[in-house]
């Protein structure tokens, strides 16, 4: 097998849920192969180098084998090896997230009728 398409490359290694997801994708942009956008028609080989933006995060991955077939994800985790520099970034930002939590915890109810005044009064929503 000398390539398979983009999308469904993306598709069989569980990145994206459907081959119409992972086709959108490389539309808009999302997906770039060596620094270029790339169109899902675009043919992947074993070594290229893929930046890849989903909503978990983004990722640099390299092609270690190429899959038509989506098969479980054990088996689609070595279709690619994620870049060191992509795993440190990406363990460091959600280490942040962590640590954003604690600055910012959540309420522990919803606000009364008086606090949204006062947050609509804040935000200059309201007349008042």
């Amino acid at each position: 097998m000398a390539g398979v398409r983009m999308d469904k490359w993306l598709w069989a290694a569980r990145f994206f849920k459907t081959r119409s997801l992972a086709a959108r994708a490389c539309e808009l942009g999302r997906i770039q192969s060596d620094k270029q956008l790339v169109k899902p028609a675009r043919e992947v080989r074993v070594g290229d180098i893929l930046q890849i933006r989903t909503e978990g995060g983004d990722l640099e991955v390299e092609v270690l084998l190429l899959s038509e077939v989506r098969g479980p994800a054990s088996v689609a985790r070595t279709l690619y090896r994620e870049t060191e520099s992509s795993r440190e970034l990406r363990l460091k930002i959600a280490e942040q997230r962590r640590g954003g939590m604690n600055f910012t915890p959540a309420p522990h109810s919803k606000p009364s009728k008086r606090d949204r005044r006062k947050i609509r009064q804040f935000r200059g929503e309201d007349g008042i």
